[in-house]
């Protein structure tokens, strides 16, 4: 007893020291409590994640220790509040690592995942604690809650069973030390992803290679140069590089020679991520086992709208087996086209697949991306983002200069409800590519919307992006699609800023993950209505409108390759339910089984060595797996949501009021089917999309 005395002081002692010096053990004098990345170092993070687990222990250990008889407040409400720091401390680290890395934090995220698996372990197999919430769940038709309590009793009940808290001690063991295995096995796919990323360059000096290219191409390949201190142009497989290279390059070589490079990221050399990726996929069959599944996908898709692998399989075949007719049909005809303007292939290869179809585009639409981009300066798209928010939502958004930010880039935003004048939340917004930052575009939250002993907390929203930057004589003009991007980003975002309730782990984005896409597809709508359009889209250097033309030709050209779309995301879905369907990783190389797997649906001809799996982070290292579906599920429900604003019109004040009520602020305080039909009335089916798509026979 006096020896537990004695280390329990010194533990407390050690966390008040690291308080006096640790921005992250202190309460932040930022305007609304926000990160003080002004003073936070890469030092702070691993004293600040130790003095944080311990708190958190014993934000547990008081729930445990407690005499009192177990109650909804005393249990299930202090345990969804216990390890607050911990909270913040691990919102900043993990989100900055993926927008702002460096050597120093891969290796803390390395150090950390034990430590983090431990806790979760702690808490999870915590004997006492589950006991506690059992004696709870046991009568809580007779607690009186409301609906937002049962949903969170109901989930931390679920979350036990889900966690191992059923296992006998060898077996709880045996899944601790299980999970601590894949938590770094998905941080080191990660890690290789973006180490082959940055390892790779095209480094031109002949400027006969730029055949092609449009002049903000080279301008932005002769500025990477510049930054990597070479001459000439260089070309990286980031997207703002790599696209418009792959669009607009005449050099087939030079295309043939980047697509691969893209394409085999991770697969061998010394960012090999072959073995991660069985890894990966071996350990969660041994979880899902253990835990008494028979598929890691039965696992994760219990707690999904689809329930089962049999609805998301048969899913993806409604969607997939009607749709390959159209993408054979969009392939067919950009080869027809290629081979009337001068290509010699007996086949279009994938690396001819984007040059020939954007000429196609060009010529069949009159549409030219490069013709569009002086319209979408990015200052002039984030304007038009913010004015719709305000428009549908009643969102109001300022820039404010006194909030710190991780990176000088970042934009933040204080965002109000116009009518109220309440306080929503701080919006922060990264939105140019660097070597530190991983490929893609997503949305975080430092901090989730909550109330505590009666006082609200309103969250701060990041979204990241990779778009084009601006260069010493153009500003940022960016592409629809970026533009697009944009949106759907944004939408995630008003997930977030617009979240009402008092849990943070159901309110904004904290629904089922085949619902969470809703908001942010929905969203890209707006992005094709004229009406939209024509009210900020004006040339960066006129000030003229966006021709009327121009977007009836956006308008027209919204589903062109919209077969061949469809059929590339659900391959997607497809891989990924192969991969969380085994029952024993197969000894075949991931690019074996992933051509095997593709095989009967594919539409450009496969290449040998290439593949996915080994980049497909979404799946191996983000929060996806068994979940890819989710995009096409969800563009179910935005196709019949959104034909319910086209019926009442865009703006209307009235299903934007509903839209809001019913889905934005809603989270995930009861089950999402209901929350949908609350809003639709009805339940969405995939004809929906289809219709909306135009892969419908006539």
């Amino acid at each position: 007893m006096i020896r537990k005395l004695i280390l329990a002081g010194a533990m407390l002692a050690a966390i008040t020291s690291c308080k006096m010096e640790n921005p992250f053990l202190t309460e932040s004098k930022a305007p609304y409590g926000a990160p003080e990345f002004d003073k936070i170092k890469t030092e702070h993070y691993m004293p600040a994640f130790e003095a944080a687990i311990a708190e958190a222990k014993a934000d547990i250990d008081a729930i445990t220790s407690n005499q009192e008889a177990p109650t909804f407040e005393n249990t299930i409400e202090a345990m969804e509040f216990a390890g607050q720091t911990l909270n913040k401390v691990a919102g900043v680290f993990y989100n900055v690592m993926e927008a702002h890395t460096n050597d120093e934090m891969q290796a803390i995220a390395e150090e950390i995942a034990p430590k983090m698996t431990e806790y979760s372990m702690y808490v999870s197999l915590n004997a006492p604690l589950f006991e506690r919430v059992k004696a709870v769940y046991e009568k809580k038709d007779s607690l009186g809650l409301e609906k937002d309590q049962m949903t969170l009793l109901e989930n931390s009940y679920k979350g036990f069973v889900r966690g191992g808290a059923n296992l006998p001690e060898d077996k709880k063991a045996e899944y601790g030390k299980l999970s601590e295995e894949l938590s770094l096995a998905t941080l080191q796919f990660g890690k290789n992803v973006l180490a082959a990323t940055n390892a790779y360059t095209m480094h031109l000096t002949d400027s006969a290679d730029l055949a092609g290219l449009p002049d903000f191409v080279k301008a932005m390949a002769a500025e990477t140069a510049k930054e990597k201190e070479l001459e000439g142009w260089a070309f990286t497989l980031q997207a703002p590089s790599y696209v418009p290279f792959m669009q607009y390059s005449t050099k087939r070589n030079l295309r043939e020679q980047m697509w691969k490079a893209y394409n085999t990221r991770a697969i061998g050399g010394e960012n090999d991520n072959t073995e991660v990726v069985k890894k990966i996929a071996e350990l969660r069959i041994k979880i899902a086992n253990i835990l008494g599944y028979e598929t890691w996908a039965d696992y994760v898709l219990e707690e999904r709208m689809a329930k089962s692998r049999e609805t998301v399989n048969n899913f993806i075949m409604q969607l997939l087996e009607p749709s390959i007719p159209f993408a054979k049909k969009d392939v067919a005809d950009v080869y027809a086209y290629a081979k009337k303007n001068g290509f010699e292939g007996k086949e279009i290869m994938p690396w001819d697949f984007n040059f020939w179809s954007e000429r196609y585009k060009e010529a069949e639409y009159s549409l030219n991306a490069e013709e569009l981009k002086p319209y979408f300066r990015l200052e002039n798209c984030i304007d038009a983002v913010f004015s719709l928010a305000n428009r549908l939502y009643g969102l109001e958004f300022k820039e404010l200069d006194n909030v710190p930010v991780y990176h000088e880039d970042v934009k933040v935003y204080e965002v109000t409800d116009a009518a109220t004048g309440k306080y929503m939340a701080l919006f922060y917004a990264d939105f140019f590519p660097r070597a530190s930052k991983r490929g893609g575009a997503w949305m975080t939250g430092f901090r989730d919307q909550s109330i505590r002993d009666g006082v609200e907390y309103r969250p701060f929203i990041n979204i990241v992006c990779n778009f084009t930057k601006p260069t010493a004589d153009t500003p940022s003009l960016i592409t629809h699609d970026e533009f697009i991007t944009f949106l759907h980003e944004f939408g995630h975002a008003l997930h977030g800023i617009l979240a009402e309730g008092r849990y943070p782990s159901l309110t904004g984005t904290g629904v089922a993950r085949d619902f969470v896409e809703l908001p942010s597809q929905i969203l890209e709508n707006w992005g094709y209505e004229p009406e939209y359009l024509q009210s900020f889209a004006k040339h960066y250097q006129t000030g003229e409108p966006i021709p009327a033309e121009m977007i009836e030709k956006i308008v027209k050209a919204k589903n062109y390759l919209a077969g061949y779309g469809q059929v590339r995301q659900l391959h997607f879905g497809y891989l990924d339910m192969n991969w969380h369907t085994l029952k024993a990783v197969p000894e075949m190389s991931t690019v074996d089984f992933e051509q095997k797997t593709l095989a009967p649906y594919v539409v450009l001809p496969a290449v040998e060595g290439t593949g996915f799996s080994n980049s497909f982070s979404h799946i191996f290292s983000g929060g996806y797996s068994a979940g890819y579906y989710s995009y096409k599920w969800a563009e179910v429900l935005e196709a019949d949501a959104f034909s319910k604003f086209k019926e009442d019109g865009i703006f209307n004040p009235e299903t934007a009021k509903s839209f809001r009520e019913n889905i934005l602020s809603k989270g995930g305080m009861e089950d999402e089917a209901v929350i949908y039909r609350n809003f639709r009335g009805h339940d969405p089916q995939p004809e929906a999309l289809m219709q909306k798509l135009g892969l419908v026979k006539k």
